[in-house]
């Protein structure tokens, strides 16, 4: 065991570097995006939806390009891979899902955000509570997590395209884009 010490040093110090260079990298990365958001002129609102980070949304649009390229949200839901399908044939009734027909790396970075969406926004907290526990037709936590990103990504989609920031209202479907909010609520 004395032996193989100064190889096992050598070893993990090595590796220490390598991490240290993939950290530095990593920043040098994070800094582009933002100035990429920055650039495209959707930095305050990328970074308006509380618990889904400006980052976040950047990995989502690098991955979907110009969200007004898609004639509605829902069509970038659908390239994600998360609209719902439902899987019959004939007389066979199967279980419905979502379709994965779609960009995995996309649904991957909207799966993401969700998980810290759920922590620190009361809305996405509020939804997911909603369809986990409901008397019929209850949704398992994947599920529910599925359906969120979904949700997720057309509100991504209408910040992005509208150039407004994040309301809660709206997402949490209390009241419509463009209506106005009541001061008494």
């Amino acid at each position: 065991m004395a032996a193989q010490r100064p190889g096992a040093l050598e070893r993990a110090f090595s590796v220490l570097g390598d991490w240290k260079m993939v950290r530095g990298e990593l920043a040098g990365v994070n800094a582009k995006m933002l100035q990429a958001l920055e650039a495209m002129g959707v930095l305050e609102v990328a970074g308006s939806i509380p618990g889904v980070s400006a980052l976040q949304v950047a990995a989502i649009l690098a991955e979907t390009g110009d969200p007004s390229r898609f004639p509605t949200a829902r069509a970038m839901v659908k390239h994600a891979g998360l609209a719902p399908c439902e899987n019959s044939s004939g007389n066979h009734a199967g279980q419905a899902g979502i379709s994965r027909r779609g960009r995995p790396t996309l649904r991957l970075a909207a799966w993401r955000a969700v998980w810290g969406a759920l922590r620190h926004n009361p809305v996405y907290a509020a939804r997911h509570a909603s369809l986990t526990g409901r008397a019929e037709d209850q949704l398992t936590d994947q599920q529910a997590r599925a359906a969120i990103a979904a949700a997720l990504l057309r509100q991504i989609h209408a910040i992005i395209t509208r150039r407004t920031p994040w309301d809660a209202g709206i997402a949490a479907g209390r009241r419509r884009p463009g209506q106005e909010v009541n001061a008494a609520a």
